[in-house]
């Protein structure tokens, strides 16, 4: 599904409110609430941007709330209902710049393993729901988990699961200035090199997706001697084929190379896409 671009975020400047302060909205859709309690532990740097700005609506800080527009619109979680497709779509109509947060919000978080769930590889939610829930007929949701860039227009992606809250406060205040945050978009690699951390593919053997995942952690696993899980999602450009290959060479068989890739960013691009390939080359 093509990304809708809504018309404000084609015709209107996000900071509509001319000698007022920008207002900040947090929303909640499909998730864990990880990415908002990583807004609430900025504690200090949080103070500081609460001072520039008005928090006109955050549930999970405090119940008072400002009717929108917002200048700024700070989205979590992923579209799970149809319900949230229409939520989302208003969110944009009144958010001057929507920015994703987390995992879910910009790959379909856990939940879109649900995509994956059918005996043919396809969308199948009705087991798991029978296995959660003593009455599964009572729910009403969609087959799939999908991120909100796939109903809306959104100017920006921060990933993460959880996201990294420095890198948040450098979104919110990038935002607000009008300028492209400074996030970075290469391999965890660099930030193994640059932390000092041992490579664990290299001295220990151990499988490791740090050369296809997004820098941003702070190569947090690695330096504790164990391989990254993905969590930040891919980066731009990265070469799946070759880096299966080496889990291969490492004794990771066709099913753990499956396992590796459908967790937190199942439903990444790239992701996906060398993951479909495995299961097609199974069959």
């Amino acid at each position: 599904m093509a990304p809708l671009v809504s018309a404000v975020s084609r015709t209107a400047d996000p900071f509509v409110r001319t000698g007022k302060r920008p207002t900040l909205a947090v929303w909640k859709f499909a998730s864990c609430d990880g990415c908002q309690l990583s807004l609430l532990d900025c504690e200090d740097e949080l103070l500081a941007v609460a001072g520039q700005i008005d928090i006109a609506y955050f549930l999970e800080a405090s119940s008072a709330t400002v009717e929108g527009p917002y200048d700024v619109s700070l989205v979590e979680g992923s579209i799970t209902t149809a319900h949230d497709g229409k939520r989302i779509r208003e969110i944009r109509e009144m958010s001057g710049k929507l920015v994703t947060i987390g995992a879910c919000a910009t790959a379909g978080g856990i939940q879109a393993l649900r995509n994956f769930a059918g005996p043919d590889g396809g969308p199948d939610v009705s087991a798991y729901a029978a296995a959660v829930y003593a009455h599964p007929e009572i729910l009403d949701a969609l087959p799939t988990s999908t991120p909100i860039s796939e109903h809306v227009f959104v100017d920006f992606e921060l990933r993460g699961c959880p996201i990294d809250k420095h890198q948040l406060l450098e979104v919110v205040s990038a935002t607000l200035a009008g300028r492209k945050p400074q996030i970075p978009n290469y391999s965890l690699c660099l930030e193994c090199k640059r932390s000092g951390a041992v490579c664990v593919m290299v001295a220990h053997g151990q499988p490791c997706l740090g050369p296809a995942t997004q820098a941003g952690c702070g190569a947090l696993c690695p330096n504790f001697s164990r391989g990254c899980y993905g969590c930040f999602g891919p980066h731009e450009g990265p070469n799946m084929p070759a880096l299966g290959d080496r889990f291969a060479e490492l004794g990771v068989d066709a099913d753990g190379w499956l396992r590796a890739l459908r967790t937190y960013n199942a439903y990444a691009g790239p992701f996906r896409k060398e993951a479909d390939q495995v299961e097609r080359t199974r069959s």
